[in-house]
């Protein structure tokens, strides 16, 4: 039997009050059941809810990518409902400058002296909104946050709570006054999710949920509740650094890795760092299913949302129609499966 992937997640699993300490099966059950709380809020995206859940075991951040009106802020603001974790929120815009984001030192007159006012980032989770409608300068502010999980101010640097995650949203780089996100700032990200446009079904179900009286700007009237804090967390990131990775596992996820620098259609490949996300997602994943190893399909499974946004196409094969996904899936098929 194949393994379930993203697209097609398992059943939700829901959990009681939460309690220490946390064991294996409960830190489990307790992530899974953030879709049935997110699914009060948002209708489908079964996808997206996977991937942000896997960034939090793999302790990396996620960008959402879709047009305009399809829920992107909503998910992740309903994500940060069912969780016991501090989170803010930064709406990108072009007047937007990099302190707004980091904070800054600013002067205490009854004292003569300096002291630091923290920014929005230091929080667990940051919903970054828009983050292509401002310039990179402020873009490139995220940085060091993100992977460094500090904000040097001044020459000082200042630690940010653990867990922390960005979750950013952005349009579609075709729109009007967006700024595409550098090459660095990407590679940051642990995912590139598409948030597509909904099923008629799924459309016809959010009509039906207005129509009743849902309000996504009030949450709590949606029921939602936190379902998983950082005891759940930390208790699964163990059990995941524990799922076992053969050898043969970690030569094919090097294999697809050096397919895609060795494809005419790119001009970058995935790096080592994609290596390593491919292979850290793929954990996180197969834990998420109830395993302890890694298989070939949970490799598979993440693959796209790990790769696309760290290969870079070439222009004339864009002008034919390639994506980087048609790209990713193409190797997929032609590199070997281990047994």
């Amino acid at each position: 039997m194949s393994a379930p992937t993203p697209e097609h997640p398992g059943p939700a699993v829901t959990t009681g009050t939460l309690a220490a300490p946390v064991d294996d099966d409960r830190a489990r059950a307790s992530l899974e059941a953030l879709r049935s709380e997110i699914a009060k809020a948002v209708v489908g995206q079964d996808s997206a809810v996977t991937g942000l859940v896997v960034a939090l075991l793999c302790r990396g951040h996620v960008l959402l990518e879709g047009v305009p009106g399809v829920a992107k802020t909503l998910l992740v603001r309903a994500l940060a409902a069912s969780l016991e974790l501090d989170t803010k929120r930064v709406q990108f815009t072009p007047d937007l400058m990099p302190s707004d984001v980091t904070g800054s030192l600013v002067y205490d007159a009854r004292t003569a002296e300096f002291s630091f006012q923290p920014g929005p980032v230091f929080t667990n989770l940051l919903l970054a909104d828009e983050i292509n409608r401002t310039p990179p300068k402020t873009q490139s502010s995220l940085l060091e946050a993100m992977e460094e999980r500090q904000v040097t101010i001044d020459g000082s640097p200042r630690p940010l709570p653990d867990p922390f995650l960005v979750a950013a949203t952005q349009n579609p780089v075709e729109y009007e006054g967006t700024y595409p996100l550098p090459e660095a700032q990407l590679d940051r990200f642990l995912l590139k999710l598409t948030v597509p446009l909904p099923t008629r079904e799924d459309e016809i179900n959010v009509l039906t949920r207005h129509a009743d009286g849902f309000n996504p700007r009030d949450l709590e009237a949606a029921g939602i509740k936190p379902v998983a804090g950082s005891a759940d967390l930390e208790a699964a990131r163990a059990a995941v650094a524990k799922t076992s990775v053969s050898p043969e596992i970690a030569a094919y996820v090097v294999d697809i890795c050096r397919a895609t620098r060795d494809s005419p259609s790119l001009t970058l490949g995935a790096s080592p760092r994609g290596a390593t996300a491919l292979l850290s997602t793929a954990r996180a994943w197969a834990w998420l299913t109830g395993r302890d190893y890694v298989i070939p399909d949970d490799v598979k499974a993440l693959a796209l949302p790990t790769l696309r946004h760290r290969i870079q196409l070439r222009p004339e094969a864009e002008m034919e129609g390639v994506t980087a996904d048609s790209v990713i899936t193409a190797v997929l098929a032609h590199v070997p499966v281990p047994r």
